[in-house]
């Protein structure tokens, strides 16, 4: 061939076309595999997002799926995604605190163009991603501290499951206003006075369909006097002394709530939420001014508080989405309550009305949120 070239390069008689043609061959080449490069280029980039949305989509499985499942699970949607090639599940586990690793790969022999030129049918493409997956709520265990006031409430935790559309009822917690009215004598007179603040039974029950099964109660029992309690038990509530003018005395009361776990060896408001992908509460105000407030509704949120300590609670912001899933931290207390709409926003966390905390119990959920790419 460079023979001929030459011969074609010295004759002075000949067309020039022929010696044209040919000084085209080397740009048409290098054109040629410029245009496999792009290509190989851009299948790599598809890949790449096939096999990173593939390994996330794996981690939402069942920890139970056995390895040649999930590698299965890995192919399948690596392929939906528009990848091309063979993908290898390189490893996968589960910590025993739930944290999910998982390393996978994929390769293609892309066929080339123009490189058969060269001999080169087909072009190696490779790439590899890797992903972390911190462990999720799985269990909230609410625990009451006070419910006060005239109206009677019910706080509800709604839960989504996976692949669902509607929520569900997860536990209640209904409080009912039992008014408690002092009443004593002053020379011989009867006089009364009711306690202004408001306290009764609240009753919480885990909720399966249908079913609803009471876990836990507190009942708050009142007393009054006519003279300052001085030595009040652990934890009772004492108001601000009460001046009746018809009477002339000052009438104090003492509040002691007590709460009971039913079976008393039970494990209380537990509530399993390792299956929702999901959470919200919702409280319904039932008698007085009727209301209803929810976490995920950002016109009434911030009747909500917040915190990681039992006070001071912070108001959620007007007009703010709550995820009760990152409120409630692994191994840790969440401490909550609500306003019940008696005082008006924003107002300081001592007009809650409905007090509470739920500690989170953390492990290996299936919910994609947690997923973070590492490669």
């Amino acid at each position: 061939m460079l023979k001929i070239a030459g011969g074609f390069a010295r004759s002075r008689s000949g067309s020039m076309m022929p010696l044209f043609f040919l000084s085209l061959v080397p740009l048409i080449t290098a054109v040629g595999f410029s245009v496999d490069y792009t290509n190989a280029v851009e299948t790599r980039s598809n890949m790449q997002e096939a096999l990173d949305a593939a390994t996330l989509a794996i981690t939402t499985l069942p920890p139970s799926t056995t390895q040649p499942v999930r590698q299965q699970a890995l192919q399948d949607n690596f392929t939906a995604n528009n990848g091309q090639g063979t993908t290898t599940l390189v490893s996968f586990n589960v910590a025993a605190d739930g944290t999910v690793t998982a390393q996978t790969s994929a390769s293609f022999a892309m066929p080339t163009n123009f490189m058969t030129i060269a001999r080169i049918n087909t072009v190696p493409v490779a790439v590899a991603s890797g992903v972390n997956k911190a462990p999720g709520l799985v269990q909230a265990t609410f625990k009451i501290d006070k419910v006060s006031g005239y109206w009677n409430k019910i706080m509800t935790l709604y839960g989504t499951a996976f692949s669902a559309t509607t929520s569900q009822k997860l536990m209640t917690a209904s409080y009912v206003y039992s008014p408690y009215t002092y009443s004593y004598k002053v020379n011989g007179k009867s006089y009364s006075m009711t306690e202004p603040k408001g306290y009764g039974t609240t009753t919480i029950s885990l909720v399966n369909g249908s079913t609803s099964t009471i876990v836990q109660t507190q009942t708050c029992s009142t007393i009054g006097a006519t003279a300052a309690f001085t030595s009040p038990p652990s934890g009772a509530i004492l108001s601000a002394g009460q001046y009746d003018s018809n009477s002339g005395k000052t009438v104090y009361f003492q509040t002691t709530c007590v709460t009971t776990n039913v079976p008393a060896t039970g494990a209380g408001a537990a509530v399993d939420v390792s299956q929702m992908g999901q959470l919200y509460l919702q409280m319904d105000v039932t008698t007085g001014n009727k209301a209803t407030f929810k976490s995920n509704d950002a016109t009434t949120s911030d009747h909500l508080y917040l915190g990681t300590t039992p006070t001071p609670l912070t108001e959620v912001a007007a007009g703010k989405l709550i995820d009760i899933f990152s409120v409630v931290p692994c191994s840790q207390t969440s401490y909550q309550a609500w306003e019940d709409g008696g005082t008006t926003l924003p107002a300081d966390y001592t007009n809650a009305d409905f007090v509470y905390n739920i500690s989170g119990k953390c492990d290996f959920n299936q919910r994609p949120s947690l997923t973070a790419l590492t490669q």
